[in-house]
């Protein structure tokens, strides 16, 4: 079942000048294998991290860094299981969040899914694998 939903728009022209005016944003707002991305990639991740804040509702006391997007195995991008964020959505009965984020036109855009189910809830394993990621 279909628990939250979120979609966030970045004008990543903006997000260009806001980058370049404070650069320490980039330390604030990614963790480190993100941002050595082209900066189309990072306003989308950023938009990802903006929609899952709004799949939960709002602020759940995680920061920027918990939220770190990754490639998996399969090359396709989702969250890291961070410590932080497997303790949020289990809180939840959630299980990773489903992204899907995309760049044309001078935007980025990402829209994220928040489902329940006996399949999708974070267990031991994610915890511990989070925890062994130094998350």
């Amino acid at each position: 079942m279909i628990i939250g939903i979120g979609v966030d728009t970045v004008d990543i022209g903006r997000f260009e000048r806001q980058i370049e005016r404070t650069p320490r944003l980039l330390a604030r707002l990614f963790a480190e294998p993100e941002r050595a991305l082209p900066l189309h990639s990072l306003a989308a991740r950023f938009a990802a991290k903006e929609a899952l804040i709004k799949a939960l509702g709002g602020d759940a006391g995680l920061s920027w860094q918990d939220l770190a997007i990754v490639r998996g195995e399969d090359r396709v991008p989702g969250f890291a299981p961070t410590a932080a964020l497997v303790r949020v959505l289990g809180a939840r009965g959630a299980g990773m969040p489903h992204v899907s984020m995309t760049h044309d036109g001078g935007m980025a855009t990402a829209f994220v899914v928040l489902e329940t189910g006996d399949a999708a809830v974070p267990g031991s394993s994610l915890e511990a694998e989070a925890e062994q990621d130094g998350a």
